[in-house]
């Protein structure tokens, strides 16, 4: 199986653990022409687009302006956020990061597709930014469209396998251009059993999220049915209440 996980917006700047192989972007060319549009626009525009503060559009304008002398780091410990506290990829063994690296797939607005290793520079861009980048391209979603939908297509080949465990956010998720996804994809839902029912806890949902995505790279999953078995901080299958390949947890 192959699994997509999307990226925070926070950036873990911690002490990272020793690394003895780590990788390159697929799309680092393309990386490099968004950061060199992204660095023609001032810290004011730059707020205004990525919908954030002065402070912050005036570190990552500095960041942009000066890429080339970013200090590069792991894809899987620089990301920071819920789900990311779900994965604890600090955590994980050689032999863990070996097999993610070849499982599991992280979507980004900047780098479209990365491998947990692959060495990136920290950066704010949301894959739902209205980044015009030219020839009719208004936004990231539009510009990464066909990109990531081959990524994820060589990733599955190469992996031997025809099933895609969907562990992204919904915003993200909308980046994949599904009718050219050569796979079956799975969306595993997490939800809580309250007396008015079965309800989504956001904070709670993005957390398992991450949480799956670790025990699926811990059990080595290459198959779909072995998910039903996902036991963690009390989240149970309900066949019952699953839909097709949207497949919910509960607890």
């Amino acid at each position: 199986m192959l699994t997509v996980l999307s990226p925070a917006k926070n950036l873990n700047e911690a002490t990272l653990p020793p690394m003895r192989a780590t990788s390159l972007p697929v799309f680092n060319g393309q990386a490099l022409e968004l950061v060199g549009k992204l660095r023609k626009l001032g810290p004011a525009r730059l707020a205004t687009l990525l919908a954030t503060s002065p402070k912050l559009a005036e570190l990552n304008h500095a960041r942009y302006c000066d890429w080339g002398k970013a200090l590069l780091k792991p894809a899987v410990f620089l990301y920071d956020g819920e789900a990311y506290r779900g994965l604890h990829a600090a955590t994980l063994d050689e032999d863990d990061l070996r097999f993610a690296q070849q499982h599991l797939r992280l979507l980004s607005g900047l780098y479209g597709v990365l491998r947990p290793l692959d060495l990136i520079a920290p950066h704010r861009l949301d894959i739902s930014t209205k980044l015009p980048v030219g020839r009719g391209i208004k936004d990231l979603y539009a510009y990464w469209a066909d990109p990531i939908a081959e990524a994820l297509n060589r990733a599955l080949r190469k992996s031997g396998s025809k099933v895609l465990v969907n562990l992204a956010s919904a915003e993200y998720f909308r980046s994949i251009r599904l009718e050219r996804v050569e796979a079956r994809v799975l969306t595993p839902v997490f939800k809580e059993s309250t007396p008015r029912g079965l309800r989504t806890v956001v904070m709670h949902a993005k957390h398992q999220r991450g949480a799956m995505a670790r025990w699926i790279i811990q059990h080595r999953l290459m198959e779909p049915e072995a998910l039903k078995d996902y036991r963690a901080d009390g989240y149970r299958f309900e066949p019952e209440e699953s839909t097709g390949d949207v497949w919910l947890f509960a607890r």
